[in-house]
């Protein structure tokens, strides 16, 4: 290796051990590292713009604010008043029915914004019930991360995947339905079959039936004290579904993912004549500048030789077989991601994989497929795994259910790794009737 590329080694390494120990935050650690690069010569300010994905920003940005307005719209709010109803307060309808929606939730919206939204009416609807509401929660968690994984832009790794290799909508969502629909149904039986004093029917129980009761009024009490703009609802509800058409119909359209979803923000707040001062505050800017960060850094590592050095002594000498290859790629991202950040991982994993794919192609995409499945899906191996799941522990936390790292993952774990497996036989199956 030369100087630079021993350089850029270091300072990966280092801003890697800065995310995952939480010494620092993402953004300022990624951009810390950036800085160090270009004072150091190692990349100049050309080289640094040029490593980054700017289709990827466009599409989170537009994404995040399409979100924005439909959490003002009162959307989110009439979706869990609404399931919140439907339970009944039956223990396995609060498990099937927010895990679920919040699958279905994730696939075409924020996983995190959905976590936030369900978690505080399970933890309340669980307490009203004597039940314990980490069960539930931990669920919810999990469900938003499979739930995520089944559209491009459903998770960040994903949205990284789609946006660097050109994979379209529709492709993510031919190939990662089956696995995703058969990995949450296996977790929620598997909460339900592991914890099955808690799911319990409590209609010979009238304290509790008394106490749902008056919880699901409450619930509903609150929502009608606020007022609801349909038309603003409407309009909001209509511009996503517009921007959902133009991923579908990216193929006719010629339109990318990240130009319909800005184009799609932008008119949703010109036509609901919106302050874009809030609607930008509500913007993740420091996960936008993480992203940007973490480009940079990859892009150096490509660019000086070391990704083709750990590709050729790690994954390469795995040898030619399409089914080793698949499965190493698939395990090796689940595992991984359950105790590294999955976005600097997938960005880091990309050059690996199209280095794999040109000295042995394998058909159908399907290095890129078991990339998603095991980053996003090995997420929930661990607390630290997702985004989605600190989200979820800390609004838990608020509420003076205090969970621990380990705790976390004794219950997550085991669903984490029936999902890899489900996912092992699903691509195993693709390859066999597809290759």
């Amino acid at each position: 290796m030369t100087s630079d590329a021993i350089i850029a080694v270091i300072v990966f390494t280092v801003v890697y051990g800065l995310i995952a120990f939480e010494c620092l935050n993402k953004a300022i650690a990624a951009l810390l590292g950036v800085m160090i690069l270009l004072i150091l010569g190692v990349i100049d300010d050309r080289a640094a713009a040029r490593y980054i994905d700017f289709e990827t920003i466009m599409l989170l940005i537009g994404m995040m604010g399409i979100v924005a307005v439909l959490k003002r719209s009162g959307f989110f709010d009439i979706l869990t008043v609404h399931l919140a109803g439907l339970t009944k307060g039956r223990p396995l309808g609060i498990l099937i029915l927010f895990g679920g929606a919040t699958a279905l939730l994730s696939a075409f919206l924020d996983n995190v914004t959905t976590v936030l939204v369900m978690v505080p009416i399970v933890i309340e609807l669980t307490r009203g019930m004597g039940l314990n509401p980490r069960i539930y929660v931990i669920a919810v968690a999990m469900a938003s991360n499979l739930g995520g994984t089944a559209t491009l832009i459903g998770d960040p790794p994903n949205i990284i995947i789609g946006s660097e290799v050109g994979l379209t909508f529709n492709q993510f969502l031919i190939y990662l339905s089956l696995p995703v629909v058969l990995c949450t149904a296996a977790v929620m039986a598997w909460f339900r079959l592991s914890n099955r004093d808690h799911f319990r029917s409590i209609e010979d129980n009238l304290t509790r039936l008394f106490t749902v009761d008056l919880l699901l009024g409450k619930t509903v009490h609150d929502f009608k004290a606020v007022p609801i703009d349909r038309r603003f609802l409407i309009k909001s509800l209509v511009c996503l579904i517009v921007v959902l058409l133009l991923f579908v119909t990216q193929s006719i359209t010629r339109l990318s993912p990240g130009v319909a979803a800005l184009t799609g923000a932008l008119v949703l707040f010109v036509i609901n004549r919106m302050e874009i001062e809030t609607i930008l505050l509500e913007i993740e800017w420091s996960t936008l500048l993480f992203f940007a960060g973490l480009f940079v850094l990859v892009g150096t590592l490509e660019e000086k030789g070391v990704i083709e050095w750990l590709a050729r002594t790690v994954f390469l000498s795995a040898g030619s077989n399409p089914y080793v290859m698949v499965l190493l790629v698939l395990w090796v991202s689940g595992l991984a991601s359950g105790v590294i950040d999955n976005i600097p991982f997938t960005i880091t994993m990309i050059p690996i994989v199209k280095m794999m794919l040109a000295d042995q192609p394998v058909p159908h995409d399907l290095l890129w497929w078991a990339l998603s499945l095991g980053a996003c899906m090995g997420g929930n191996l661990t607390l630290i795994g997702a985004s989605a799941n600190i989200v979820a522990a800390g609004i838990m936390k608020k509420y003076g259910e205090d969970i621990s790292f380990w705790e976390y993952t004794r219950r997550s774990a085991p669903g984490a790794l029936l999902s890899l497996v489900i996912c092992s036989f699903v691509l195993v199956g693709y390859l066999w009737v597809l290759g």
